[in-house]
């Protein structure tokens, strides 16, 4: 089965008190997307679809998320973010230049 889009959400947690995408709100975000791109009818077979991930190892720049096939990375602060990335790269096709790193 192949997607349109693939979204890969850093959600590592780490132990030992470094920075990481899970003190950053990364579940909550990741939440919010799966939950939009189902209202929205974006997911499933030829859509888009929505996975966890461990450690991308963009730690500083957290929360992060992948979007394949295009292998474009994006940090996103809150839920705005997220809608625009959606409404924008998911919906539109095109990539939101400022929340890229």
């Amino acid at each position: 089965m192949s997607y349109q889009y693939h979204l890969f959400f850093c959600l590592n947690e780490r132990s030992n008190g470094d920075d990481c995408c899970a003190r950053h709100n990364a579940q909550a975000l990741f939440d919010f997307t799966k939950k939009r791109v189902k209202e929205l009818g974006l997911n499933g077979a030829g859509k888009v679809r929505v996975n966890k991930a461990g450690c991308l190892d963009h730690c500083a720049n957290g929360p992060v998320m992948v979007v394949y096939p295009q292998g474009i990375w994006y940090s996103m602060i809150d839920t705005e973010d997220v809608t625009e990335i959606i409404d924008s790269h998911l919906v539109q096709g095109k990539p939101v230049e400022r929340l890229m790193i």
